[in-house]
């Protein structure tokens, strides 16, 4: 009896070997498609899974499927297709807090008024796209999946987020959000409306429009405010502010206006032939 007991514990012990063994040389290569790409899905889209597409031809495909993406598009090929929206305010709406949401270059989209009360980013679909082929030579299918060619097929230069006269804002920041290489267009009032939160801009292009009461109206209007004041520089970096870089700002009274407790700081500018580009921020003092 004591033989066979001892066979079985040799037996027990051989299988944990075993078992422990094929865990340790296992990757996470031998997960098929749908297990990565439900892995992925759990990672911020930039920069953590922009640059799990960096990683290999495989993780490319996996990282830029359409199904991981939040998509705006003025004219949608398939209905059915998961993640494509035909406007910006009902894509913000689904979005879940920390998505990106990609605009399609090569159209107009209506925004007034639109309020964004978690953390997202609305980017250039074009930009993106730009980037990630100039960083990882990837297969042709990639870029069918990723293609925002117009008819022509020409890539086209912008996407135009249009404020209509009589409302407030294009968008309105309420959380921590960044807006990237878009252009933004307001006949009065402003274009982007930041009342708490961390907001970035970086590469867009700021427009009012001239007309007499251009007074009226501002690219970016800052409302935060805090009845507390921060000395430590690490709680001061998680509080509200405004940061700009590479971005033109035409039309409007003046760049920017605060009417809360942030001052517009670290201000530079560089003349171009054709436009004015902007660095700043809007912090406490």
């Amino acid at each position: 009896m004591s033989m066979v007991l001892a066979v079985e514990e040799e037996k027990g012990r051989w299988k944990k070997y075993k078992s422990s063994n094929s865990i340790i040389h296992a990757t996470i290569n031998t997960l098929d498609d749908g297990c990565l790409m439900h892995i992925f899905s759990f990672l911020p889209p930039i920069p953590d899974r922009y640059n799990t597409a960096l990683v290999c031809q495989r993780w490319c495909y996996l990282a830029c499927h359409p199904r991981l993406w939040l998509r705006v598009e003025r004219t949608i090929k398939n209905p059915r297709e998961p993640g494509v929206f035909p406007d910006i305010e009902t894509a913000i709406s689904v979005a879940r807090p920390g998505d990106t949401i990609l605009i399609a270059a090569g159209g107009n989209y209506l925004v007034c008024n639109i309020q964004i009360n978690k953390p997202l980013c609305l980017v250039l679909f074009r930009f993106l796209l730009t980037a990630i082929i100039s960083k990882y030579c990837f297969c042709p299918l990639i870029a069918d999946i990723f293609s925002c060619r117009s008819v022509g097929g020409e890539l086209p230069d912008e996407a135009v987020l249009i404020c209509s006269r009589g409302s407030d804002s294009a968008l309105e920041f309420m959380s921590t959000c960044k807006v990237a290489n878009l252009t933004v267009k307001a006949e009065l009032g402003c274009c982007l409306l930041h009342r708490s939160g961390r907001l970035t801009i970086e590469g867009c292009i700021l427009q009012c429009e001239e007309n007499p009461l251009d007074y009226l109206s501002c690219p970016i209007v800052s409302t935060a405010s805090s009845s507390c004041s921060i000395s430590s520089p690490a709680l001061k970096s998680h509080g509200d502010s405004v940061s700009v870089s590479r971005t033109r700002i035409e039309g409007g009274s003046k760049a920017v206006s605060t009417n809360g407790t942030l001052a517009l700081q670290r201000v530079r500018v560089i003349y171009a032939r054709t436009a004015i580009f902007f660095w700043f921020d809007v912090d406490r003092q």
